[in-house]
Protein backbone atom coordinates (compact mmCIF):
# COMPACT_ATOMS: atom_id res chain seq x y z
CA UNK A 1 0.00 0.00 0.00
CA UNK A 2 3.08 2.25 1.07
CA UNK A 3 4.25 1.83 -2.32
CA UNK A 4 1.45 2.70 -4.42
CA UNK A 5 1.37 5.95 -2.48
CA UNK A 6 4.80 6.44 -3.37
CA UNK A 7 4.44 5.33 -6.83
CA UNK A 8 1.19 7.51 -7.35
CA UNK A 9 2.96 10.75 -5.73
CA UNK A 10 5.84 10.40 -7.97
CA UNK A 11 4.25 9.67 -10.76
CA UNK A 12 1.78 12.75 -10.56
CA UNK A 13 4.41 15.64 -9.77
CA UNK A 14 6.24 14.83 -12.45
CA UNK A 15 2.61 15.16 -14.61
CA UNK A 16 2.47 18.96 -13.00
CA UNK A 17 5.81 19.86 -13.75
CA UNK A 18 4.79 19.02 -17.64
CA UNK A 19 1.74 21.08 -17.92
CA UNK A 20 0.95 24.65 -16.51
CA UNK A 21 -2.68 24.71 -18.01
CA UNK A 22 -4.85 23.74 -14.93
CA UNK A 23 -4.19 24.71 -11.35
CA UNK A 24 -1.57 22.07 -9.76
CA UNK A 25 -2.43 21.59 -7.10
CA UNK A 26 -6.15 20.86 -7.91
CA UNK A 27 -4.16 18.75 -10.46
CA UNK A 28 -2.16 17.03 -8.20
CA UNK A 29 -5.01 16.37 -5.77
CA UNK A 30 -7.37 14.90 -8.47
CA UNK A 31 -5.02 12.15 -10.02
CA UNK A 32 -4.48 11.68 -6.86
CA UNK A 33 -8.02 10.63 -5.48
CA UNK A 34 -8.42 9.14 -9.12
CA UNK A 35 -5.72 6.59 -8.82
CA UNK A 36 -6.19 5.87 -4.77
CA UNK A 37 -9.79 4.85 -5.71
CA UNK A 38 -9.12 3.20 -8.73
CA UNK A 39 -6.48 0.72 -6.66
CA UNK A 40 -8.95 0.03 -4.17
CA UNK A 41 -11.24 -1.64 -7.10
CA UNK A 42 -8.59 -3.28 -8.11
CA UNK A 43 -6.96 -4.96 -5.21
CA UNK A 44 -10.16 -5.90 -4.53
CA UNK A 45 -10.79 -8.47 -7.72
CA UNK A 46 -7.78 -10.36 -6.01
CA UNK A 47 -7.99 -9.92 -2.34
CA UNK A 48 -11.05 -11.99 -2.38
CA UNK A 49 -9.68 -15.43 -4.06
CA UNK A 50 -6.74 -15.99 -0.74
CA UNK A 51 -9.57 -16.14 1.57
CA UNK A 52 -12.47 -17.53 -0.11
CA UNK A 53 -11.36 -21.14 1.70
CA UNK A 54 -11.93 -19.18 4.88
CA UNK A 55 -15.04 -17.61 4.02
CA UNK A 56 -16.48 -21.05 3.43
CA UNK A 57 -15.26 -22.56 6.72
CA UNK A 58 -16.93 -19.65 8.71
CA UNK A 59 -19.96 -19.23 6.65
CA UNK A 60 -20.63 -22.99 6.64
CA UNK A 61 -20.73 -22.13 2.01
CA UNK A 62 -21.42 -24.87 -0.50
CA UNK A 63 -18.97 -25.12 -3.23
CA UNK A 64 -21.48 -23.48 -5.71
CA UNK A 65 -22.94 -20.97 -3.03
CA UNK A 66 -19.45 -20.08 -2.38
CA UNK A 67 -18.96 -18.92 -5.68
CA UNK A 68 -21.80 -16.36 -5.89
CA UNK A 69 -19.25 -14.37 -3.33
CA UNK A 70 -17.27 -13.81 -6.40
CA UNK A 71 -19.80 -14.17 -9.60
CA UNK A 72 -22.51 -11.43 -7.61
CA UNK A 73 -19.36 -8.86 -8.62
CA UNK A 74 -18.63 -9.58 -11.30
CA UNK A 75 -22.34 -9.68 -13.03
CA UNK A 76 -22.74 -6.44 -11.73
CA UNK A 77 -19.43 -4.65 -12.39
CA UNK A 78 -19.31 -6.12 -15.76
CA UNK A 79 -22.70 -5.75 -16.19
CA UNK A 80 -23.30 -2.21 -15.88
CA UNK A 81 -19.77 -0.72 -17.36
CA UNK A 82 -21.42 0.32 -20.54
CA UNK A 83 -24.56 1.72 -19.04
CA UNK A 84 -22.22 3.66 -15.89
CA UNK A 85 -19.99 5.32 -18.83
CA UNK A 86 -22.50 6.68 -20.76
CA UNK A 87 -24.23 7.89 -17.99
CA UNK A 88 -21.14 9.90 -16.99
CA UNK A 89 -21.09 11.03 -21.01
CA UNK A 90 -25.12 12.31 -19.93
CA UNK A 91 -24.97 13.61 -16.72
CA UNK A 92 -21.10 14.15 -15.25
CA UNK A 93 -18.15 11.76 -14.99
CA UNK A 94 -17.19 13.19 -11.80
CA UNK A 95 -20.63 12.90 -10.23
CA UNK A 96 -20.72 8.72 -11.67
CA UNK A 97 -17.59 9.00 -10.05
CA UNK A 98 -18.31 9.78 -6.69
CA UNK A 99 -21.36 8.22 -6.73
CA UNK A 100 -19.52 4.73 -7.26
CA UNK A 101 -16.90 5.48 -4.99
CA UNK A 102 -19.78 6.47 -2.03
CA UNK A 103 -21.65 2.92 -2.72
CA UNK A 104 -18.32 0.55 -3.32
CA UNK A 105 -17.48 2.00 0.23
CA UNK A 106 -20.34 1.80 1.89
CA UNK A 107 -20.86 -1.93 0.39
CA UNK A 108 -17.34 -3.07 1.66
CA UNK A 109 -18.40 -1.77 5.31
CA UNK A 110 -21.60 -4.59 4.62
CA UNK A 111 -19.20 -7.36 3.33
CA UNK A 112 -17.02 -7.12 6.30
CA UNK A 113 -19.64 -6.79 9.12
CA UNK A 114 -21.60 -9.95 6.81
CA UNK A 115 -22.59 -12.82 9.32
CA UNK A 116 -24.40 -14.84 6.95
CA UNK A 117 -23.60 -16.06 3.21
CA UNK A 118 -26.86 -14.29 1.56
CA UNK A 119 -25.51 -10.39 3.53
CA UNK A 120 -22.39 -11.46 1.82
CA UNK A 121 -23.87 -12.05 -1.39
CA UNK A 122 -25.58 -9.17 -1.56
CA UNK A 123 -23.07 -6.88 -0.52
CA UNK A 124 -20.44 -8.19 -2.91
CA UNK A 125 -23.39 -7.37 -5.72
CA UNK A 126 -23.74 -3.94 -4.54
CA UNK A 127 -19.92 -3.69 -4.55
CA UNK A 128 -20.00 -4.49 -8.37
CA UNK A 129 -22.26 -1.97 -8.65
CA UNK A 130 -20.31 0.89 -7.39
CA UNK A 131 -16.96 -0.64 -8.81
CA UNK A 132 -19.05 -0.43 -12.02
CA UNK A 133 -19.68 3.30 -11.63
CA UNK A 134 -15.99 4.26 -10.44
CA UNK A 135 -14.65 2.51 -12.81
CA UNK A 136 -16.00 3.29 -15.84
CA UNK A 137 -15.01 6.63 -16.17
CA UNK A 138 -11.94 6.94 -14.84
CA UNK A 139 -9.99 6.51 -18.03
CA UNK A 140 -12.31 9.50 -19.37
CA UNK A 141 -11.81 11.99 -16.13
CA UNK A 142 -7.73 11.47 -17.31
CA UNK A 143 -8.21 11.47 -20.55
CA UNK A 144 -9.61 15.14 -20.03
CA UNK A 145 -8.05 16.70 -17.52
CA UNK A 146 -4.41 15.83 -19.68
CA UNK A 147 -4.99 16.85 -22.97
CA UNK A 148 -1.38 17.36 -23.47
CA UNK A 149 0.07 14.10 -25.03
CA UNK A 150 2.86 13.81 -22.79
CA UNK A 151 1.26 14.78 -19.44
CA UNK A 152 -1.92 12.23 -20.91
CA UNK A 153 0.94 9.52 -20.76
CA UNK A 154 2.44 10.29 -17.21
CA UNK A 155 -1.25 10.11 -15.87
CA UNK A 156 -1.99 6.91 -17.90
CA UNK A 157 1.22 5.27 -16.45
CA UNK A 158 -0.45 5.65 -12.97
CA UNK A 159 -3.28 3.87 -14.33
CA UNK A 160 -1.46 0.74 -16.00
CA UNK A 161 0.17 0.80 -12.01
CA UNK A 162 -2.90 0.34 -10.18
CA UNK A 163 -4.64 -1.80 -13.06
CA UNK A 164 -1.84 -4.23 -13.23
CA UNK A 165 -0.15 -3.88 -9.99
CA UNK A 166 -3.04 -4.03 -7.72
CA UNK A 167 -4.08 -7.45 -8.03
CA UNK A 168 -0.29 -8.47 -7.07
CA UNK A 169 -1.11 -6.15 -3.71
CA UNK A 170 -4.17 -8.18 -3.57
CA UNK A 171 -3.03 -11.53 -3.29
CA UNK A 172 -0.26 -10.20 -1.14
CA UNK A 173 -2.45 -8.08 1.68
CA UNK A 174 -5.55 -10.70 1.27
CA UNK A 175 -2.97 -13.37 2.68
CA UNK A 176 -1.68 -11.13 5.32
CA UNK A 177 -5.06 -10.36 6.78
CA UNK A 178 -6.33 -13.54 6.37
CA UNK A 179 -3.60 -15.34 8.34
CA UNK A 180 -2.90 -12.44 11.15
CA UNK A 181 -6.50 -11.18 11.55
CA UNK A 182 -9.80 -12.67 9.66
CA UNK A 183 -11.00 -12.55 6.14
CA UNK A 184 -13.48 -9.55 7.64
CA UNK A 185 -10.63 -7.51 7.65
CA UNK A 186 -10.39 -8.13 3.69
CA UNK A 187 -13.12 -5.98 3.23
CA UNK A 188 -12.83 -3.40 6.20
CA UNK A 189 -9.43 -2.09 4.56
CA UNK A 190 -11.69 -0.50 1.69
CA UNK A 191 -13.06 2.01 4.54
CA UNK A 192 -9.75 3.92 5.28
CA UNK A 193 -9.04 4.41 1.38
CA UNK A 194 -12.66 5.77 0.43
CA UNK A 195 -13.58 7.94 3.08
CA UNK A 196 -9.86 9.33 2.31
CA UNK A 197 -10.40 9.42 -1.41
CA UNK A 198 -14.28 10.63 -1.24
CA UNK A 199 -13.81 14.19 0.00
CA UNK A 200 -10.37 14.31 -1.83
CA UNK A 201 -12.36 13.63 -4.95
CA UNK A 202 -15.26 16.14 -4.22
CA UNK A 203 -12.13 18.77 -3.74
CA UNK A 204 -10.22 18.12 -6.84
CA UNK A 205 -12.18 16.48 -9.08
CA UNK A 206 -13.85 19.36 -11.75
CA UNK A 207 -17.23 18.27 -13.71
CA UNK A 208 -17.16 17.61 -16.99
CA UNK A 209 -19.22 19.07 -19.97
CA UNK A 210 -22.33 17.13 -20.11
CA UNK A 211 -24.40 16.29 -23.08
CA UNK A 212 -27.48 16.50 -20.36
CA UNK A 213 -31.13 14.47 -20.14
CA UNK A 214 -33.02 16.77 -22.64
CA UNK A 215 -33.11 14.53 -25.37
CA UNK A 216 -34.63 11.83 -23.44
CA UNK A 217 -33.37 8.61 -21.78
CA UNK A 218 -32.94 5.60 -23.41
CA UNK A 219 -34.28 3.43 -20.85
CA UNK A 220 -35.05 0.32 -23.49
CA UNK A 221 -31.31 0.41 -24.91
CA UNK A 222 -29.96 0.90 -20.81
CA UNK A 223 -32.56 -2.23 -20.25
CA UNK A 224 -31.06 -4.56 -23.22
CA UNK A 225 -27.44 -3.66 -22.70
CA UNK A 226 -27.00 -4.34 -19.32
CA UNK A 227 -29.29 -7.34 -19.72
CA UNK A 228 -26.87 -8.56 -22.43
CA UNK A 229 -23.94 -8.33 -20.79
CA UNK A 230 -25.00 -9.93 -17.26
CA UNK A 231 -26.35 -12.91 -18.99
CA UNK A 232 -22.74 -13.04 -20.90
CA UNK A 233 -20.98 -13.09 -17.58
CA UNK A 234 -23.53 -15.00 -15.83
CA UNK A 235 -22.76 -17.87 -19.05
CA UNK A 236 -19.07 -17.51 -19.02
CA UNK A 237 -19.25 -17.97 -14.48
CA UNK A 238 -21.41 -21.06 -15.36
CA UNK A 239 -18.71 -22.67 -17.46
CA UNK A 240 -16.47 -22.85 -14.67
CA UNK A 241 -18.96 -25.29 -13.50
CA UNK A 242 -20.97 -26.84 -15.93
CA UNK A 243 -20.20 -27.69 -19.45
CA UNK A 244 -20.31 -25.46 -22.26
CA UNK A 245 -22.93 -27.54 -24.08
CA UNK A 246 -25.25 -27.33 -20.71
CA UNK A 247 -28.47 -25.38 -20.52
CA UNK A 248 -26.77 -22.85 -17.49
CA UNK A 249 -24.23 -21.98 -19.98
CA UNK A 250 -26.38 -22.29 -23.58
CA UNK A 251 -29.39 -20.13 -22.52
CA UNK A 252 -28.07 -16.86 -21.04
CA UNK A 253 -25.55 -17.10 -24.01
CA UNK A 254 -28.35 -16.94 -26.44
CA UNK A 255 -29.99 -14.76 -24.75
CA UNK A 256 -27.56 -12.30 -24.00
CA UNK A 257 -26.86 -12.52 -28.19
CA UNK A 258 -30.37 -12.00 -28.68
CA UNK A 259 -30.23 -8.98 -26.19
CA UNK A 260 -27.21 -7.74 -28.77
CA UNK A 261 -28.67 -7.93 -31.72
CA UNK A 262 -32.12 -6.57 -30.45
CA UNK A 263 -29.79 -3.32 -28.72
CA UNK A 264 -28.37 -3.03 -32.22
CA UNK A 265 -31.24 -2.96 -34.09
CA UNK A 266 -33.07 -0.23 -31.49
CA UNK A 267 -29.69 2.22 -31.63
CA UNK A 268 -29.69 2.17 -34.86
CA UNK A 269 -32.87 4.52 -34.93
CA UNK A 270 -33.11 6.34 -32.21
CA UNK A 271 -31.77 10.42 -31.82
CA UNK A 272 -30.40 9.79 -28.94
CA UNK A 273 -29.18 6.52 -28.07
CA UNK A 274 -27.66 5.25 -24.79
CA UNK A 275 -24.28 3.76 -27.04
CA UNK A 276 -24.01 5.86 -30.56
CA UNK A 277 -23.17 3.16 -32.83
CA UNK A 278 -20.57 5.79 -34.00
CA UNK A 279 -18.55 4.53 -31.17
CA UNK A 280 -18.04 0.87 -33.01
CA UNK A 281 -16.61 2.42 -36.15
CA UNK A 282 -13.66 3.87 -34.13
CA UNK A 283 -11.40 1.48 -35.23
CA UNK A 284 -8.60 1.99 -32.48
CA UNK A 285 -11.02 1.57 -30.05
CA UNK A 286 -12.30 -1.68 -31.14
CA UNK A 287 -9.08 -3.66 -32.80
CA UNK A 288 -7.49 -2.90 -29.25
CA UNK A 289 -9.86 -4.15 -27.51
CA UNK A 290 -9.35 -7.65 -29.13
CA UNK A 291 -5.84 -6.86 -28.96
CA UNK A 292 -6.38 -6.66 -25.22
CA UNK A 293 -8.11 -10.09 -24.92
CA UNK A 294 -4.86 -11.84 -26.03
CA UNK A 295 -2.94 -9.74 -23.64
CA UNK A 296 -4.89 -10.22 -20.45
CA UNK A 297 -4.70 -14.31 -21.26
CA UNK A 298 -1.17 -13.96 -20.35
CA UNK A 299 -1.18 -11.77 -17.63
CA UNK A 300 -4.33 -13.18 -16.11
CA UNK A 301 -3.50 -16.79 -17.14
CA UNK A 302 -0.12 -16.23 -14.31
CA UNK A 303 -2.24 -14.79 -12.28
CA UNK A 304 -4.05 -17.87 -11.82
CA UNK A 305 -2.12 -20.50 -12.58
CA UNK A 306 0.64 -19.23 -10.63
CA UNK A 307 -1.36 -19.02 -7.87
CA UNK A 308 -2.12 -22.96 -7.91
CA UNK A 309 1.55 -23.68 -9.31
CA UNK A 310 3.14 -22.03 -6.09
CA UNK A 311 0.59 -23.67 -3.70
CA UNK A 312 0.44 -27.16 -4.85
CA UNK A 313 4.19 -27.34 -6.26
CA UNK A 314 6.18 -25.49 -3.99
CA UNK A 315 3.60 -25.72 -0.81
CA UNK A 316 3.45 -21.64 -0.73
CA UNK A 317 0.89 -20.24 1.57
CA UNK A 318 -1.26 -17.14 0.93
CA UNK A 319 1.34 -14.60 1.92
CA UNK A 320 4.32 -16.46 0.00
CA UNK A 321 2.33 -16.61 -2.46
CA UNK A 322 1.99 -12.75 -2.80
CA UNK A 323 5.38 -12.12 -2.13
CA UNK A 324 6.33 -14.38 -4.63
CA UNK A 325 4.52 -12.01 -7.85
CA UNK A 326 6.05 -9.14 -5.86
CA UNK A 327 9.52 -8.71 -8.78
CA UNK A 328 6.24 -8.38 -10.88
CA UNK A 329 4.30 -5.66 -8.87
CA UNK A 330 8.17 -3.77 -8.54
CA UNK A 331 8.73 -3.99 -12.29
CA UNK A 332 5.30 -2.58 -13.43
CA UNK A 333 5.69 0.14 -10.84
CA UNK A 334 9.52 0.79 -11.73
CA UNK A 335 8.28 1.60 -15.80
CA UNK A 336 5.19 3.47 -14.24
CA UNK A 337 7.74 6.07 -12.95
CA UNK A 338 7.76 7.18 -16.36
CA UNK A 339 10.02 5.14 -18.42
CA UNK A 340 7.17 3.40 -20.40
CA UNK A 341 5.99 7.03 -21.14
CA UNK A 342 9.78 8.13 -22.44
CA UNK A 343 10.26 4.58 -24.85
CA UNK A 344 6.13 5.82 -26.82
CA UNK A 345 7.71 9.50 -26.83
CA UNK A 346 10.74 8.43 -28.51
CA UNK A 347 9.78 4.53 -29.99
CA UNK A 348 5.74 4.90 -30.65
CA UNK A 349 2.73 3.51 -29.06
CA UNK A 350 2.73 0.86 -31.67
CA UNK A 351 6.29 -0.37 -31.26
CA UNK A 352 6.57 0.19 -27.86
CA UNK A 353 3.32 -2.35 -27.55
CA UNK A 354 4.68 -5.23 -29.83
CA UNK A 355 7.63 -4.94 -27.50
CA UNK A 356 5.73 -5.44 -24.76
CA UNK A 357 3.59 -8.15 -25.71
CA UNK A 358 6.80 -10.25 -27.13
CA UNK A 359 8.67 -9.96 -23.51
CA UNK A 360 5.52 -11.37 -22.30
CA UNK A 361 5.19 -14.28 -24.64
CA UNK A 362 9.15 -15.03 -24.17
CA UNK A 363 8.13 -15.06 -20.14
CA UNK A 364 4.83 -17.63 -20.61
CA UNK A 365 7.17 -19.61 -23.12
CA UNK A 366 9.44 -19.84 -19.78
CA UNK A 367 6.96 -20.83 -17.32
CA UNK A 368 5.98 -23.77 -19.89
CA UNK A 369 9.63 -25.13 -20.13
CA UNK A 370 10.09 -24.89 -15.92
CA UNK A 371 10.61 -28.19 -14.65
CA UNK A 372 7.58 -28.42 -11.95
CA UNK A 373 9.92 -28.91 -8.88
CA UNK A 374 12.29 -25.81 -9.73
CA UNK A 375 12.92 -23.30 -6.68
CA UNK A 376 11.54 -20.38 -6.86
CA UNK A 377 15.15 -18.77 -6.96
CA UNK A 378 16.26 -17.55 -9.64
CA UNK A 379 14.11 -19.20 -12.72
CA UNK A 380 11.15 -18.31 -11.38
CA UNK A 381 11.76 -14.91 -9.82
CA UNK A 382 13.64 -14.00 -13.34
CA UNK A 383 10.28 -14.83 -15.00
CA UNK A 384 8.27 -12.59 -12.82
CA UNK A 385 10.19 -9.79 -13.66
CA UNK A 386 10.12 -10.25 -17.25
CA UNK A 387 6.23 -10.50 -16.92
CA UNK A 388 6.57 -7.10 -14.94
CA UNK A 389 8.78 -5.55 -18.07
CA UNK A 390 6.50 -6.80 -20.31
CA UNK A 391 2.90 -5.63 -19.21
CA UNK A 392 4.77 -2.51 -17.96
CA UNK A 393 5.52 -1.50 -21.70
CA UNK A 394 2.84 -2.91 -23.69
CA UNK A 395 -0.48 -2.07 -21.10
CA UNK A 396 -0.05 1.61 -21.15
CA UNK A 397 0.47 2.34 -25.05
CA UNK A 398 -2.43 0.21 -25.23
CA UNK A 399 -4.84 2.52 -23.65
CA UNK A 400 -3.30 5.31 -25.18
CA UNK A 401 -4.05 3.72 -28.77
CA UNK A 402 -7.48 2.90 -27.35
CA UNK A 403 -8.29 6.34 -26.47
CA UNK A 404 -6.91 8.52 -28.66
CA UNK A 405 -9.29 8.52 -31.32
CA UNK A 406 -12.63 8.62 -28.94
CA UNK A 407 -14.37 12.04 -29.21
CA UNK A 408 -14.30 14.06 -25.92
CA UNK A 409 -18.26 13.77 -25.80
CA UNK A 410 -18.09 9.65 -26.13
CA UNK A 411 -14.98 9.43 -23.39
CA UNK A 412 -17.06 8.08 -20.92
CA UNK A 413 -18.15 5.40 -23.23
CA UNK A 414 -14.96 4.78 -24.81
CA UNK A 415 -13.64 4.24 -21.19
CA UNK A 416 -16.43 1.68 -20.05
CA UNK A 417 -15.33 -0.24 -23.18
CA UNK A 418 -12.27 -0.84 -22.38
CA UNK A 419 -12.76 -1.87 -19.06
CA UNK A 420 -15.40 -4.20 -20.24
CA UNK A 421 -13.18 -5.57 -23.61
CA UNK A 422 -11.19 -6.54 -19.67
CA UNK A 423 -13.40 -7.74 -17.64
CA UNK A 424 -14.86 -10.07 -20.55
CA UNK A 425 -11.72 -10.83 -21.84
CA UNK A 426 -10.79 -12.08 -18.28
CA UNK A 427 -13.73 -14.49 -17.94
CA UNK A 428 -13.17 -15.91 -21.49
CA UNK A 429 -9.80 -16.04 -21.26
CA UNK A 430 -9.88 -18.05 -17.98
CA UNK A 431 -12.30 -20.73 -18.85
CA UNK A 432 -10.59 -21.71 -22.53
CA UNK A 433 -6.97 -22.09 -20.37
CA UNK A 434 -8.76 -23.92 -17.47
CA UNK A 435 -9.96 -26.04 -20.27
CA UNK A 436 -6.41 -26.54 -21.66
CA UNK A 437 -5.08 -27.04 -18.72
CA UNK A 438 -7.63 -30.00 -17.44
CA UNK A 439 -7.50 -31.87 -20.73
CA UNK A 440 -3.52 -32.18 -20.32
CA UNK A 441 -4.13 -32.93 -17.01
CA UNK A 442 -7.13 -36.09 -17.55
CA UNK A 443 -4.40 -37.09 -20.87
CA UNK A 444 -1.57 -37.45 -18.09
CA UNK A 445 -3.72 -39.09 -15.45
CA UNK A 446 -4.75 -41.58 -18.43
CA UNK A 447 -1.35 -42.35 -18.55
CA UNK A 448 -0.36 -43.34 -15.45
CA UNK A 449 1.52 -39.92 -14.09
CA UNK A 450 0.15 -38.85 -10.34
CA UNK A 451 -2.44 -36.71 -10.06
CA UNK A 452 -0.64 -33.82 -8.23
CA UNK A 453 1.91 -34.19 -11.17
CA UNK A 454 -0.52 -34.45 -13.74
CA UNK A 455 -2.17 -31.36 -12.83
CA UNK A 456 0.89 -29.39 -12.52
CA UNK A 457 1.49 -30.41 -16.34
CA UNK A 458 -1.75 -29.03 -16.94
CA UNK A 459 -0.99 -25.63 -15.47
CA UNK A 460 2.59 -25.70 -18.09
CA UNK A 461 0.27 -26.16 -20.67
CA UNK A 462 -1.71 -23.47 -19.84
CA UNK A 463 0.90 -21.19 -20.17
CA UNK A 464 1.79 -22.48 -23.59
CA UNK A 465 -1.80 -21.71 -24.86
CA UNK A 466 -1.49 -18.47 -23.14
CA UNK A 467 1.59 -17.30 -25.09
CA UNK A 468 -0.12 -18.62 -28.43
CA UNK A 469 -2.92 -16.35 -27.93
CA UNK A 470 -0.29 -13.52 -26.45
CA UNK A 471 1.59 -14.15 -29.97
CA UNK A 472 -1.96 -14.49 -31.42
CA UNK A 473 -2.21 -10.42 -30.37
CA UNK A 474 0.84 -9.51 -31.88
CA UNK A 475 0.07 -10.42 -35.46
CA UNK A 476 -3.67 -8.43 -34.51
CA UNK A 477 -1.17 -5.23 -33.47
CA UNK A 478 0.29 -5.89 -36.88
CA UNK A 479 -2.65 -5.92 -38.85
CA UNK A 480 -5.25 -4.09 -36.99
CA UNK A 481 -3.80 -1.08 -35.67
CA UNK A 482 -2.17 2.24 -37.44
CA UNK A 483 1.49 2.40 -36.83
CA UNK A 484 1.21 5.86 -35.66
CA UNK A 485 -1.50 6.70 -33.41
CA UNK A 486 -3.22 10.30 -33.25
CA UNK A 487 -5.04 11.94 -30.37
CA UNK A 488 -8.93 13.25 -31.50
CA UNK A 489 -9.91 13.20 -27.96
CA UNK A 490 -9.00 16.92 -26.01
Amino acid sequence: MIITVIVIIKMEVSITNASIDLPERRRRLGLISVLLGQFMLVIDATIVNVALPVIQADLHLSGPRLTWVTSSYLIAFGGLLLLFGRLGDLIGRRRIFMLGLGLFTAASAACGLAGSAELLIFARFLQGIGAAAASSVVLAIIATEFPDPKARARAMSGYMFVSIAGGSFGLMVGGALTQMLDWHWIFLINLPIGLVTLPLARAALRETPAAGLKGGVDIVGAVLVTGAAMLAIYALVSSADHAWSSAAVVVPAVAAAASVVAFLILESRLANPIMPLRILRIRTLIASSFVRGFLIMGIYGVFFFGVLELSHGLAFGPLRIGLAFLPQTLTIAALSLGATAWLIGKLGARRVLLLGLSLIVISLITFALRDADAPYWPGRFGSYVLLGLGAGTAFLPLIMIAMSEVPPADAGLGSAIVNLSLQLSAAVDLALLAAVAAHRTNSLIADGVPAQAAALGGYHSAYGAAAIGVAIGIVLVLVLLPSRVTRRGG
